[in-house]
């Protein structure tokens, strides 16, 4: 499933939707006005589009995410890997070591991740 990658504006209005669900469109717009100076129309047009892309929906005036903000992440990650890595990991950690070194503590923090996976 190809996970759709949200804008700026789409992202900013799914973290007050995470944070906040359900909610009532009505609601939303308030808020959206209050944190982000938005107008009622960009609300909804912003909303409709995230809708669209089935991470959320509105129905009978309530919104509510079809997938958790943790959920999304993890997709587009995998996603990120698929098309740039072969889907593989290890071709990942590979090219981000050749432009970044790791502590000792972050290698320790990866091999317990590993042992913990082995099992």
């Amino acid at each position: 499933m190809v996970i759709y990658n949200m804008t700026e504006a789409e992202t900013l209005l799914a973290e007050l939707i995470w944070e906040q669900e359900p909610m009532g469109s009505g609601d939303l717009v308030k808020l959206a006005a209050q944190r982000l100076g938005w107008k009622k129309s960009t609300t909804y047009t912003v909303l409709r589009k995230i809708c669209e892309n089935g991470i959320f929906q509105n129905k009978g005036a309530v919104v509510t995410s079809k997938m958790s903000r943790e959920e999304y992440i993890n997709r587009k990650g995998e996603q990120y890997l698929d098309e740039n890595y072969n889907g593989s990991l290890p071709n990942f950690v590979a090219a981000f070591l050749k432009r970044k070194k790791l502590s000792k503590k972050q290698i320790e923090e990866l091999v317990v991740l590993i042992d913990e996976y082995k099992e």
